[in-house]
């Protein structure tokens, strides 16, 4: 099978793991993207690039915070609610963070900025389309290139995964003190992936 959307290459599963052969590349391209789609679920959100169409909420008058995007076509509000008839220029709004990072790390927009000629419509409570999405972007999202710590990651998860199957019940061997069993959380990956998790807000 071929590998869709995965963090690594099949030849950077093998070169770690020191395999020429090709005897199991079906399984480690398996490997690698299942081991891709668990770090998207973990961190909630996607490493690769997807141009498509997306609503959002705005969170005032002034910004609306936005999944990853890397750049965006067009940008159009909702004037009353039943359609979105307002076409932004591109003076009209800015994407941050301005420089493109976050606390040292490389990252896409994640938020629009009014700064033009429009604000983004926020109705009452009273108002018939109150918490409808009222604003569309047109664009690329997600993470135009895979950072250098997920796709180490993805070979760490994706090797792990691999030679699980030498423990299909979860025994890794037998030790001093016993079994050993696989563990649930690999320590490595875990901090490799926590600076791109998203916030969760309570």
């Amino acid at each position: 099978m071929a590998i869709t959307n995965g963090y690594c290459t099949l030849s950077d599963v093998k070169a770690a793991l020191r395999l020429t052969d090709t005897v199991d590349d079906s399984l480690l391209e398996i490997s690698v993207e299942a081991a891709s789609r668990e770090i998207d679920g973990i961190c909630e959100r996607f490493f690769y690039t997807s141009s498509t169409t997306r609503v959002f909420n705005p969170e005032d008058s002034f910004v609306t915070q936005t999944d990853d995007i890397v750049s965006v076509t067009t940008l159009k509000t909702s004037s009353g609610g039943s359609s979105f008839d307002t076409t932004w220029l591109v003076t009209d709004f800015q994407l941050e963070p301005l420089n493109g990072t976050v606390s040292g790390l490389t990252s896409p927009a994640t938020r629009v900025r009014a700064v033009g000629q429009y604000l983004f419509p926020v109705w009452s409570v009273t108002g018939t389309y109150y918490n409808k999405a009222s604003v569309q972007i047109v664009g690329v999202f997600g993470w135009a290139v895979v950072p250098p710590a997920i796709k180490q990651a993805t070979i760490l998860l994706a090797m792990r995964q691999f030679k699980r199957f030498d423990s299909p019940l979860g025994v890794a061997g037998f030790g001093d003190i016993g079994v050993m069993r696989v563990g649930r959380v690999d320590p490595d990956v875990e901090a490799l992936i926590a600076p791109f998790k998203k916030m969760a807000i309570a």
